[in-house]
């Protein structure tokens, strides 16, 4: 069999868009997820690959019935789990003609406008960001590589070039530090950079969830004291469990002191400081070595749209620079987007942000991100009037952290009691298929995570989670397992 002719591809990408325009039009009545068996789920799909191919009216009826309703539905407008990955339609269709282009910009020359346009888009996003708009920078595939790369670059600024050519041998005891609160990218990292697991200090948080900037500099005392070597300090911008923002501009001083490179984990916070209504409350990552922000969770891009940005010229290219013989060009370019990675082989990333940053303007953007946070703070509102509800945490972003919290017999329930009865809560709305929530666990227990920014969300989808978090709350309170 050949490839479909350039008709065949038109008139079946038309029933894909007529099915995907089906789906969206529908989606309020598409549960957000279902309830699943794994193994039965896996006998669905079980089977030999077919010898001969098969008509793509089967392929894509079997995905419509089998695939997209067993699937959690990160567009739905009553997803507010994790984080609002959300792809505007834009976006979308920019990973279409990606695919169909199917270029690699790992050199300048294999790919001169991919290139062009994943300069101008990292500009317009650092810019966004209140970043340095002349860092290096470059697109990745998620937060988790941007951290690695990152505190690879951090590692080699700490111990000189020297160490491409004789590796950690002789490095001493490498430190990196980060909160007891960042996010599970950062010890991969340092396993994956060979510093170890154990050479990854958690530096104690504050009330509000936030890195203490002297626990940092007596942790930091403490080490260089005992002959070990720091090498870079993580601080979070919307942590993960609550949207909490570390104090960039006193953990700057603290690693200025101490000539420690900072990386800033700005991936769920990073572009709000573009919102009028919270430029003022809001850290600013300028301070940062390093950066990461991600386009897919707050601004509308389809997965994977992931920002990496080093104000330290050259430092990324230090580290990640390798150019072998057959890679080399002809003709001079500005640069070649491979050295400031490992990654050789690069899709055409850019062009999905460029569509959709294009499409909703600056202004367009904002808007989405300020009315996100005025139905996160309407909901934080209405928990915080309830009597048997709590708000664990303060953000400006909009992530809401909800806990139950009734009492019997006027007195609270045990923790053990309150933490099984939260998660009650929590599996019985994901199951219900009418909202999806996540959770995390606290110092002081459960707590069940609403993220609003989804670009469908109104504010009556907002208020119809209320309803059922309390309705499903009082069922399974009422139920005497608590």
């Amino acid at each position: 069999m050949q490839d479909w002719s350039p008709a065949e591809f038109e008139k079946h990408g038309a029933e894909v868009l007529a099915a995907i325009r089906e789906h969206f039009e529908q989606i309020r009545q598409v549960p957000v997820s279902r309830p699943y068996d794994t193994r039965v789920l896996l006998e669905e799909f079980e089977g030999p690959m077919p010898d001969d191919g098969e008509e793509f009216t089967t392929i894509l009826a079997e995905t419509r019935e089998k695939v997209v309703p067993n699937l959690v539905q990160w567009n739905h407008p009553s997803f507010f789990g994790y984080f609002p990955t959300c792809a505007s339609f834009p976006g979308v269709l920019a990973e279409t003609v990606t695919a169909a282009l199917n270029v690699n910009t790992m050199l300048w020359k294999t790919s001169p406008a991919g290139s062009a346009v994943e300069t101008v888009v990292l500009r317009w996003l650092a810019d966004l960001a209140g970043y340095h708009t002349d860092a290096d920078g470059l697109l990745l595939g998620g937060a988790s590589l941007a951290t690695l790369f990152a505190l690879g670059a951090a590692r080699d600024a700490a111990l000189g070039p020297e160490v491409r050519e004789h590796g950690l041998g002789s490095a001493g005891r490498l430190r990196v530090y980060a909160s007891d609160q960042a996010h599970s990218s950062v010890e991969k990292s340092v396993i994956a950079l060979g510093f170890g697991a154990r050479n990854l200090v958690r530096v104690p948080s504050d009330a509000h969830y936030r890195m203490r900037p002297d626990e940092l500099d007596a942790a930091l005392r403490r080490d260089l004291a005992a002959g070990a070597k720091p090498v870079a300090v993580v601080a979070t911008v919307g942590t993960t469990s609550t949207g909490a923002a570390d104090d960039l501009a006193a953990l700057a001083r603290v690693t200025e002191r101490h000539g420690v490179w900072l990386h800033v984990d700005a991936a769920y916070g990073g572009f709000y400081r573009a919102c009028p209504s919270l430029r003022d409350r809001v850290e600013d990552v300028r301070v940062g070595d390093s950066l990461v922000v991600n386009p897919q969770k707050t601004l509308l891009v389809p997965l994977d749209s992931t920002a990496l940005f080093c104000r330290r010229e050259g430092a990324l290219a230090q580290s990640f620079r390798l150019v072998p013989d057959y890679l080399t060009s002809e003709r001079p370019a500005a640069f070649d987007y491979m050295d400031l990675s490992p990654q050789l082989g690069r899709g055409f990333r850019a062009l999905k942000a460029w569509w959709v940053l294009r499409t909703f303007g600056r202004n367009g953007l904002t808007a989405h991100l300020e009315r996100s946070v005025e139905m996160a703070d309407a909901l934080r509102e209405s928990a915080a009037a309830h009597e048997d509800w709590t708000v664990v945490g303060t953000t400006p972003y909009p992530l809401v952290c909800l806990r139950y919290t009734p009492k019997r017999d006027g007195e609270p329930l045990p923790r053990h009691a309150r933490d099984q009865l939260n998660a009650a809560i929590a599996g019985a709305v994901n199951e219900s298929g009418r909202a999806f929530v996540s959770h995390s666990v606290l110092r002081d227990g459960y707590v069940i995570r609403v993220a609003v920014g989804n670009a469908r969300t109104t504010p009556a989808d907002v208020r119809a989670l209320w309803r059922l978090l309390t309705t499903t709350a009082e069922a399974q309170y009422a139920d005497q397992r608590f």
